[in-house]
């Protein structure tokens, strides 16, 4: 059945998933660098926040920290690297005995395997030593392109973007990239950012993800602000009425008018009001040595 006409719109036929554009993003090159630029400025120090001192540990830290918290990974790992310093110590452990070791980490179970099958792989295909490309990792239990985009990036020197929750938010609400596919993100960001800064641009955005710009962002405190998609959509109305106002200059008020006295507190009738509030206002008048039209106008006699 052929899609029905309203007008200049066109109506799917029914049941049909409707389908998210995937366009690219529309920013100039000197705006997208301008941008990562000021973001580096804004977090000097951005890098991974996982400690490690070798690619085989870096990468049983990024695995240990899906769905938990870096800290929380480096308060785990410094006794498991103890017990299991390579892939070739790790290889011979058992679930009950790694278990109990990661339980904090959140999700154990699922992640003693997954370390279990990537240390017997690297012993069984590369020697126990992490391999240098983005196929060859993609390829161990438990790692996915995120992962081996740190690994590629911090550990071993390779060119790698890895995109992550923060990176997917921040990108999109600034207008980088027009995507929830972190697959598409990370080809949109490194079609418009040279490779020697494809790590440090994830790094960037995502401390400024976990700092800055969080599901309720802070945009008093945004340095990228001014070519910000999301900041510019903001609507004053509602709840967002304040934040927007809060970070525009106050305006300013118009001076509050000089009230007059009425008829009943000068003693008067209304016909007199006039010529009784001329007359009190006389003494000041030749004070300021200005009439009347001049005393009103706020101008001096010339």
């Amino acid at each position: 059945m052929a899609p029905q006409r309203r007008g200049r719109r066109t109506v799917a036929k029914a049941g049909r998933p409707k389908r998210r554009p995937t366009r690219a993003p529309g920013l100039p090159p000197k705006t997208v660098l301008a941008i990562f630029d000021t973001l580096d400025h804004q977090h000097p120090n951005a890098d991974t926040e996982l400690h490690y001192r070798n690619p085989y540990e870096l990468l049983v830290a990024t695995i240990l920290s899906a769905q938990s918290t870096d800290a929380r990974v480096n308060i785990v790992t410094p006794p498991l690297f103890e017990r299991y310093p390579s892939a070739a110590a790790l290889a011979k452990a058992t679930t009950a005995e790694l278990e109990p070791q990661i339980r904090a980490s959140g999700f154990f179970r699922a992640k003693s395997r997954s370390l279990l099958g990537m240390a017997t792989a690297l012993v069984q295909r590369h020697g126990g030593e992490v391999p240098a490309t983005m196929e060859a990792l993609v390829e161990l239990p438990g790692v996915g392109r995120k992962t081996a985009n740190v690994v590629l990036g911090h550990a071993l020197g390779v060119p790698g973007l890895p995109v992550d929750r923060h990176v997917v938010r921040v990108a999109n609400r600034i207008g980088l990239v027009h995507s929830d596919n972190p697959e598409v993100i990370e080809t949109q960001l490194c079609a418009q950012l040279p490779p020697d800064r494809w790590t440090r641009a994830s790094d960037v955005l995502i401390l400024h993800g976990r700092r800055i710009c969080r599901p309720k962002p802070l945009c008093d405190r945004c340095q990228v602000r001014v070519w910000c998609a999301y900041f510019k959509a903001l609507r004053p109305k509602g709840a967002r009425r304040a934040k927007f106002d809060a970070l525009r200059p106050p305006a300013r008020k118009a001076p509050a008018a000089r009230a007059e006295p009425s008829a009943k507190a000068l003693g008067v009738g209304p016909q007199r009001r006039k010529e009784r509030i001329a007359s009190l206002r006389a003494p000041e008048r030749e004070r300021a040595g200005v009439g009347p039209r001049e005393q009103k106008k706020g101008r001096r006699r010339t």
